[in-house]
């Protein structure tokens, strides 16, 4: 007996559980192999359907492969039932259109291994997806289904209609459509151009839909299971540093100073906390030499080592998330200004500025990066972007659609229109993306290092402008010019209730049938 159950537990096992960001990169080779004919997933579409609603996305695993993918988000129930299209109704396949008090789950991808098509994986996605539309009492599923087998049988059968009524009747069968109808699922319709791309079934969709018996119009919905995904706290604690440049003598007197901001702040029980963009410059007046611009920026690269194990020491010591303002990058051969983002789990993430500032590129001669990505923390999804990236709307839309919740903006001013271009257009960010906020900035004065010899600030932490949230959409900030440390306290659901329930719902009212953000990836 001993022996037949070690031979039974050497077998891979089939798990089906809910996705994470970490699923990315496994389920990016599954949709290649699975549909080798389509514009493939990038990652991080992927992690933003993910992160926009762990709890509806789906993956089969079996021996440590990725075998399945199923993809789920709520929506209303007039968004279900009306007319759309598959980039309409997913956000352009990011699933940032999930709604939190959606009455319908839409299903908007099931991907399967095409090497384990008798596993039975798509039922079991399925039943997944009935499992939590019974959960969360919820109307029901709705989706538009593919019809791989109509460009073959259309001169045959002469129009779609027809195709759908001889599948109905089992006079011919279609390897998706008669699943679906098997699973319970009724036609409603059919939507032209569904998806252009799918040429099997010649753009078309079929609106299919399943009601929940379990549903009664009385019961109020359920919140999430709590069981299979990681929770995000309700409130996060932020910190901003607004850091005062002077001469020092040492990186170690450097290392001193950063320390004591943030053993302070870990003090309040911060869950992050934010230094301003270059603040590391000031390490340049350690041999107290004017040099040119170019050679300084060069110079100050050697530093980089110092830097990563001091923030990755900090973050681990303190138990404090800690966006480490930027520092000057040596990156194939060019000089880019870099966030990096130390995790008080020790992992290390990076976020390069997209857009250098005309003098950065004259003074400096720093490049661009060329990919703007959230970074899953245990507090949820954030984003950096850097000083002026935050002027850019395309870049904060785009990490919203990944799901970020927060965004942190180091900034380097040197008087004050050109930090309120900054606060202002941050401001407009947490409106527009229904997002908090988070700026912090340089004050004081640096004798002998050039371009950064004198600052403006006013750090602050940023809200949306709503009843749930500060009354100026301000919920925390410093005193100009002083060097100082501003704390809030940030309620996550209260962001969440807003995109569904609020005054206005910027994410929600989304023209996507008529504009939208595309990345064009050089990855």
């Amino acid at each position: 007996m001993k022996e037949k159950a070690g031979k039974n537990q050497s077998k891979p096992k089939l798990e089906i559980r809910n996705a994470t960001p970490e699923d990315v990169d496994g389920i990016v080779e599954l949709v290649a192999q699975a549909y080798p004919g389509m514009p493939p997933y990038q990652p991080n579409m992927l992690r933003g359907q993910i992160n926009n609603y762990p709890e509806g996305h789906f993956v089969a695993v079996l021996g440590g492969t990725i075998v399945g993918y199923c993809a789920t988000i709520r929506v209303s129930e007039e968004k279900a039932l009306s007319p759309h299209t598959w980039r309409e109704i997913t956000g352009g396949g990011y699933g940032s259109t999930h709604e939190a008090t959606g009455d319908f789950l839409y299903g908007y991808e099931v991907c399967v291994d095409p090497t384990k098509r008798g596993y039975k994986i798509g039922q079991r996605f399925y039943n997944e997806r009935k499992n939590l539309c019974r959960f969360l009492r919820l109307k029901g599923i709705v989706f538009a289904g593919r019809v791989p087998n109509l460009q073959k049988r259309l001169k045959e059968v002469g129009t779609i209609e027809k195709y759908i009524e001889l599948v109905k009747r089992k006079k011919i069968r279609d390897p998706v459509l008669s699943f679906q109808l098997k699973n319970g699922f009724e036609v409603l319709g059919v939507f032209q151009n569904y998806l252009p791309h799918d040429q099997q079934s010649l753009g078309y969709g079929v609106h299919l839909a399943w009601r929940n018996p379990e549903y009664q119009s009385s019961s109020k919905t359920k919140s999430e299971p709590g069981s299979k995904t990681k929770r995000t706290p309700a409130s996060v604690r932020v910190a901003s540093i607004q850091y005062k440049q002077r001469r020092i003598k040492s990186f170690e007197e450097f290392s001193k100073l950063v320390e004591y901001f943030v053993d302070v702040v870990a003090d309040y029980r911060s869950d992050f906390v934010l230094f301003p963009e270059l603040f590391t410059l000031q390490l340049l007046s350690i041999e107290n030499e004017a040099m040119p611009p170019n050679e300084a920026i060069e110079h100050i690269t050697k530093h980089n080592d110092n830097l990563q194990t001091l923030f990755y020491t900090l973050a681990m010591k303190y138990n404090v998330n800690i966006i480490a303002g930027s520092h000057p990058k040596m990156v194939a051969g060019n000089v880019q200004n870099v966030s990096s983002i130390f995790l008080r789990d020790g992992s290390v993430h990076e976020q390069a500025k997209i857009h250098p500032t005309p003098n950065e590129r004259y003074w400096w001669n720093i490049q661009g990066g060329d990919d703007v990505s959230v970074i899953n923390t245990d507090c949820g999804p954030i984003g950096v972007l850097i000083c002026y990236d935050s002027e850019f709307p395309e870049l904060a839309r785009h990490l919203t659609d990944q799901g970020m919740t927060m965004l942190f903006v180091p900034f380097l001013t040197d008087e004050r229109k050109s930090y309120c271009r900054v606060r202002y257009c941050a401001q407009a960010r947490a409106v527009e993306n229904q997002i908090y906020v988070a700026m912090s900035g340089s004050v004081g004065n640096l004798p002998n290092v050039r371009n950064i010899d004198i600052h403006y600030a006013q750090s602050c932490i940023l809200t949306p402008c709503d009843f749930p949230f500060a009354r100026d959409g301000i919920a925390a900030d410093t005193t100009p010019n002083v060097e100082m440390v501003a704390f809030a306290d940030l309620n996550i659901q209260d962001l969440i209730a807003s995109r569904s329930t609020g005054t206005v719902r910027n994410l929600t009212d989304r023209r996507h049938d008529l504009y939208s953000v595309r990345w064009h990836s050089k990855k």
